[in-house]
């Protein structure tokens, strides 16, 4: 049975935006990319979860869909968890150079999946 009144006062007091502000974490820097993410963080899987895969890493949408549209699940875990493997493939050190100068919002279309 739930409680008619919580123990520790009303939820109000637990959340005071003041406080955040003062307190506020920087943002993680991607996994790929190594720039500091956006407002919007995606916890990506480097190695799929098919694939056995259960650490996830901060990354901007737009390199997680890079990553997405660019490998196979197969090939996605023969790279694991090294990102400074991945970034010398050619594919993605090109995408590095273009992406390195955007806003860490930025988002664009990147192109269709490739064949799992």
């Amino acid at each position: 049975m739930a409680r008619k009144y919580s123990k520790h006062g009303p939820r109000e007091d637990l959340w005071r935006e003041d406080d955040d502000a003062a307190e506020a974490p920087p943002p993680p820097d991607c996994w790929l990319c190594e720039r500091p993410c956006g407002e919007t963080v995606i916890w990506h899987h480097p190695v799929p979860k098919s694939r056995g895969g259960r650490e996830t890493v901060p990354m901007h949408p737009i390199c997680q869909n890079m990553l997405i549209t660019t490998f196979t699940n197969s090939e996605l875990q023969r790279y694991g968890l090294d990102a400074s493997l991945l970034r010398l493939e050619p594919r993605v050190e090109k995408f590095i150079s273009w992406v390195a100068n955007k806003d860490p919002d930025f988002n664009a279309a990147l192109g269709k999946k490739k064949q799992r």
